[in-house]
C-alpha cells in the first residue's frame, strides 16, 4: 500500500491583455527564477468566518499565497483566500516582518484576488509567453500548510488547458500538473524555469496526487479589471458547494463569508448562510459552483437576481433578490440550539486546532467532539488535537472513527519510538502492512491495522517535518468505506503543525 497525499485563449487575447495592463503592471524589476522567492508573499485573512457545516463564527479565515505582479505592490491571490477577510495580513519573502494589504477586487467564479501590498520597487513576476504545452517544467511556489518556510515543489504540466468545475470555483482554463501542493499553497504561482508565471495555484486531487492552477489566459485578462474593484463574475462571498444528498437532491452552496458593502452583503446574506437557489435555478447539483457561475454569467452581476437561502442557524428559509429587494423570512423553521452539535454536511469538512493553536487537521463535519490539550507519548510531551464523534468511545475501543494528531519538536529519538508504541495492535487487529511516506512536506513511515476489533481500520504514521523542525504522530480510526476513502484523504491532505 502506498500513499500519497498534497491535496488557451489565441494569442492576440494574450497579446491584448498584456497591453490593457501597461501602467498597471511595471516591468521592472521583474525576477528571474533564482529570486522567485522575493516576489512570493504569504496571507493571512482576519475576519468573521463560518466553516461549512458549522454554526459557530471564528475571526480567522486562515493562511495562503499569493505573489506580486508590479512594482508598485499589485498582488494576485484566490478569492477563498482573502475574500470577508475584515484585515489582510502579508509577509513577503518568507520575512518575519509583515504589513498589511488591501483588496482591491475578487471573484468568487474565478477564484481570483487582486489585492495591494504597500511599497515601491519591489521584485515581482513576468508572465510567460508563448503556448503553454504539456510536459513544460514547472516549480510550485509558495507557503504550505501555513508554514511561514518559503517552500518549492517540482513537476511537470500534464494538461495544458482544460475547463474544471469544483466546490469553489468554476474555470474554462485550468492547468494540471504534477508540483505537489497543499493547503496554504492556494494563490502562489506556478512558475516555468525562465521564472516566469504560467498559472496561479488553487486547488489539488491528493488521491491521484494532481494538482491544478488557473491557467494564465484566464487571469490576464481580468486582472485590470479586479484592480480597478469591477466585479467580475462576483456577489461578494467566499462560497463552497456542499455535495448532494445519496438521492441526488441540490442543497446548495455554503456561504463563508461575505464582503462588506457587497450586493450579497446588500441583500442580507450572511456567513453561516446557505445559498439555495439564484434566479429560479437550484445551485450545487453536482457539488460544484457551476449553476452559480452559470446564472451569474447570464445575468450579469449588476441585474437584480431573485435568491433563495437557507440560515442553518436559525433553521429558516429567506427569500429575495440581489440587486433588489433585501431578503425576507418565509419559513422560521425552529431554532437552532446553539450547545447541540454542528449540524452534518454531506461532504463537509471542518478545521479543528489544539489548545495552542499549532496543531490542526480538516475532518468531517460530523466529528463534533475534540480533544485539544497535550499528551504524554513514550514519555515525552506531545502537543495534540483529537476530532471524533464521540471522545469516550473513540478512547475505549474500535466502535467510532476519529483522529489524533500529535507533535513535538524534540527530534531527537527519531519517528521509530512512536511506530513501536503500537506494535501490540498485532494482537487486536488482523492484519498490519508497512510503507513509507513522503509527501514533500513531511516523510516517515506508517503501520496501517486492518480488523481491529473485528471490522475497523487503524492507521498510525509517524513522520518528521522536512525543515526537520519537528516530528508528528497522526493516527486515524476508520469504521465506514468513507471513513477508509474521502476522510483518510481529507486527513491525510491536510494535517499540519507550526511549532
Amino acid at each position: 500500500m502506498q500513499f500519497t497525499s498534497r491535496p488557451l485563449a489565441a494569442a492576440a487575447v494574450l497579446a491584448t491583455a498584456a497591453a490593457a495592463l501597461t501602467g498597471c503592471v511595471a516591468s521592472d524589476p521583474v525576477v528571474g527564477f533564482e529570486d522567485i522567492k522575493s516576489a512570493t508573499i504569504q496571507l493571512e485573512a482576519h475576519g468573521a468566518f463560518v466553516p461549512i457545516g458549522t454554526l459557530d463564527t471564528v475571526g480567522f479565515g486562515g493562511r495562503g499565497s499569493g505573489f506580486l505582479i508590479s512594482s508598485d505592490g499589485l498582488a494576485v491571490t484566490n478569492n477563498h483566500v482573502v475574500t470577508g477577510a475584515g484585515t489582510l495580513e502579508v509577509w513577503r519573502g518568507g520575512s518575519s516582518d509583515s504589513t498589511t494589504a488591501q483588496v482591491l477586487g475578487a471573484s468568487e467564479c474565478l477564484d481570483l484576488a487582486v489585492v495591494r501590498v504597500s511599497g515601491t520597487n519591489l521584485p515581482h513576476f513576468g508572465w510567460y509567453e508563448g503556448e503553454i504545452e504539456a510536459g513544460i517544467d514547472v516549480v510550485a511556489a509558495g507557503f504550505p500548510l501555513g508554514d511561514p518556510n518559503f517552500t518549492v515543489t517540482k513537476g511537470i504540466v500534464s494538461k495544458a488547458d482544460i475547463p474544471q468545475e469544483n466546490s469553489w470555483a468554476s474555470l474554462d482554463h485550468v492547468i494540471e500538473h504534477d508540483a505537489r501542493i497543499r493547503g496554504g499553497n492556494s494563490g502562489g504561482p506556478l512558475v516555468a524555469e525562465n521564472g516566469r508565471v504560467v498559472g496561479i495555484n488553487y486547488a489539488g486531487e491528493n488521491e491521484l496526487d494532481y494538482a491544478f492552477a488557473i491557467h494564465r489566459d484566464q487571469v490576464l485578462p481580468v486582472i485590470e479589471r479586479l484592480a480597478k474593484g469591477e466585479r467580475v463574475l462576483s456577489l461578494g462571498l467566499n462560497l463552497e458547494a456542499i455535495a448532494p444528498t445519496e438521492d441526488g437532491e441540490p442543497l446548495g452552496v455554503w456561504v463563508r463569508s461575505v464582503q462588506a458593502g457587497s450586493p450579497a452583503d446588500e441583500a442580507g446574506i450572511i456567513a453561516g448562510d446557505v445559498i439555495t437557489e439564484l434566479g429560479g435555478v437550484a445551485l450545487s447539483r453536482e457539488g460544484t459552483l457551476e449553476e452559480y457561475c452559470d446564472v451569474l454569467a447570464t445575468q450579469g452581476v449588476e441585474s437584480t437576481i431573485d435568491v433563495g437561502v437557507y440560515r442553518p442557524s436559525e433553521g429558516a428559509s429567506y427569500l429575495g433578490q440581489v440587486n433588489g429587494d433585501p431578503i425576507e423570512l418565509v419559513d422560521a423553521g425552529a431554532p437552532a440550539d446553539p450547545e447541540a452539535p454542528a449540524p452534518e454536511t454531506p461532504g463537509g469538512f471542518v478545521t479543528v486546532t489544539d489548545s495552542s493553536g499549532s496543531v490542526s487537521v480538516s475532518v468531517p463535519a460530523a466529528w463534533t467532539e475534540t480533544f485539544g490539550d497535550p499528551i504524554t507519548i513514550i514519555g515525552g510531551q506531545y502537543l495534540s488535537i483529537t476530532a471524533t464523534p464521540d471522545l469516550d468511545a473513540y478512547m475505549s475501543g474500535f466502535e467510532v472513527p476519529g483522529v489524533t494528531v500529535a507533535a513535538t519538536d524534540d527530534t531527537s529519538g527519531g519517528i521509530q519510538p512512536a511506530l513501536n508504541a503500537y506494535a501490540d495492535f498485532t494482537d487486536v487487529c488482523a492484519t498490519s502492512e508497512p510503507g513509507d511516506y513522503d509527501d514533500g512536506l513531511y516523510a516517515g513511515e506508517y503501520l496501517y491495522f486492518t480488523g481491529c476489533g473485528g471490522t475497523a481500520d487503524f492507521l498510525v504514521l509517524s513522520t518528521l517535518a522536512a525543515d526537520g523542525s519537528h516530528l508528528l504522530l497522526v493516527t486515524v480510526q476508520m469504521i465506514s468505506e468513507t471513513d477508509k476513502s474521502e476522510n483518510l484523504e481529507q486527513i491525510l491532505s491536510s494535517f499540519q503543525a507550526v511549532l
